[in-house]
């Protein structure tokens, strides 16, 4: 099947041809367990502005008293962009969003018959009625006018047509389709936008239920649409709105059509997933963590000889930075780049031995960070590291009521003693440790790797350490779990303040 031969040959827009609608603010918002407050809209509005969206939707007037106090605060940043309020064919919406100050609005009226008679109960002539009706109404009060049919994928084409030709005729700006629910096919968003397109200008709402928002996105830009609604991080109701910074990178790199400063996408993103508490999927295009990481050996050691070997395009292009990790893919491009980097000298027999060991922790499901590396580094060349935390002596008890332990270490060359209690013995024992030694440091991970059997049993205890910007995973094995836990977390320690001169240590 051809779903794409029946495609109008379209010549791909000039710069400034596109733009964005964003409406992280509304539509993004509308996703389950989202509320913006009314400082995070103002900062996201502000970054929307600075990375040169057109226009921002900032809410729906008619939600409530509090979200117009939202609206009206981002309509007084004094943005360039366009501030607009969604309003539903209600002229009370309109009047709601003039109180806010804004500069337009989104009308919304149904265009499938569905929402026609089965939502709103009306006929196709009232739809019509209404929309010039309240379009007029919005132009005579200085408004600028949007019009989009809702559920327009579904609608009849024919119908559409008459609408939103209505709609210009009435005054309206531009004329929206929107794929309301996310049903629509290349094919048919190729069809609606070349009918709509040669009316006036057009815009296009997609989302991603079927996985097509970007593409349909795309297609619309192709047959005649000049701006595109999209949500930063492609967040909205069930799978979302198409994500502004994919549609932004698709057309500059492309088409070469730039619609926003790319290089500040990434610093966007980071905001809207912050404020909504809404992590970015690792492998999310563009923003996700892993766009411009590298751990198999042989992407590696292709992108240390070229750049774009294995990246369609430079990450400081939206604003990122490349990685290269070190996992059980790695290989000794990637090791020697990474060493390379600590000035850390190897000859080929102990190149060979560190990857052997990088790729048995990597096996293990363990991230390699640079600490590691280094102390792997450190073993294999047989160099002694400096011990700046020693254990001297340790006591536990668990036979009371509240298990304590105690411990006396040696900090550099200094004695340090602490106690501490917890829920079992290893655990007071642990607090007791870091009492001792006072340093900001984070314990991520802590969990028994593998225990031998009979009564000497030797057990290896596991943990990933953080302090400040570093974080390291050590084991260590002894035939008691709590003796192993401490000389874990010192090992651990050891390796954390081995490159800070300024140990965060207790003064008492």
């Amino acid at each position: 099947m051809d779903l794409f031969g029946d495609f109008p040959e379209q010549t791909p827009p000039s710069d400034s041809d596109v733009q964005f609608l964003d409406t992280t603010l509304r539509d993004g918002e509308q996703a389950p367990g989202i509320s913006l407050t009314p400082t995070d809209k103002a900062e996201i509005a502000r970054k929307l502005d600075a990375t040169g969206v057109g226009v921002i939707e900032a809410g729906s007037a008619c939600t409530g008293a509090g979200e117009r106090e939202t609206i009206s605060r981002v309509a007084d940043l004094g943005l360039d962009a366009t501030v607009t309020s969604f309003a539903r064919g209600i002229k009370g919406d309109i009047d709601l969003a003039l109180d806010c100050g804004v500069g337009g609005v989104n009308l919304v009226v149904p265009a499938s018959d569905r929402h026609i008679e089965g939502k709103v109960g009306t006929t196709r002539d009232d739809v019509v009625e209404t929309a010039v009706r309240l379009t007029e109404y919005a132009k005579d009060h200085d408004l600028w006018v949007e019009v989009l049919g809702e559920d327009g994928s579904r609608a009849d084409l024919d119908f559409l047509e008459r609408l939103m030709r209505a709609a210009l005729d009435a005054g309206a700006d531009r004329i929206c389709y929107c794929d309301t629910v996310g049903h629509a096919t290349p094919d048919r968003t190729a069809d609606v936008i070349s009918r709509l397109a040669p009316l006036g200008p057009t815009s296009t709402h997609t989302h991603d239920d079927l996985g097509l928002a970007l593409t349909n996105a795309l297609v619309s830009v192709a047959a005649g649409a000049d701006l595109v609604h999209a949500t930063v991080n492609g967040i909205g109701e069930r799978a979302g709105n198409v994500a502004l910074e994919e549609v932004a990178v698709a057309l500059d790199h492309g088409y070469d059509v730039e619609t926003v400063s790319t290089e500040k996408l990434y610093d966007l993103a980071q905001t809207v997933a912050t404020a909504t508490d809404v992590p970015l999927a690792p492998n999310k295009a563009v923003i996700g963590e892993n766009a411009f990481t590298h751990e198999s050996g042989i992407h590696t050691d292709g992108t240390l000889k070229d750049d774009a070997m294995y990246e369609p395009y430079s990450p400081s292009a939206v604003g990122r930075e490349r990685r290269l990790v070190l996992g059980k893919h790695a290989g000794r491009a990637g090791v020697r780049a990474a060493l390379d980097e600590h000035d850390v000298d190897v000859t080929k027999d102990e190149l060979n031995a560190i990857v052997e060991q990088v790729k048995e922790i990597g096996e293990r499901g363990k991230r390699i960070t640079d600490t590691d590396l280094l102390a792997i580094a450190d073993e294999v060349q047989g160099r002694e590291r400096d011990q700046r935390v020693e254990l001297l002596d340790l006591t536990a008890t668990s036979g009371g009521a509240t298990p304590t332990a105690s411990v006396r270490l040696a900090v550099d060359g200094e004695e340090q003693v602490a106690s501490g209690v917890g829920s079992g013995p290893v655990d007071a024992a642990i607090t007791a440790t870091r009492r001792a030694l006072d340093i900001d440091a984070t314990l991520e991970s802590y969990h028994v790797d593998a225990i031998t059997g009979g009564t000497d049993a030797l057990v290896t205890v596991e943990v990933e350490v953080s302090h400040g910007d570093h974080s390291v995973t050590v084991n260590a094995s002894d035939s008691d779990i709590t003796r192993a836990s401490v000389t874990v977390m010192l090992d651990a320690f050891n390796r954390l303040l081995d490159g800070n001169p300024e140990p965060a240590v207790a003064d008492d």
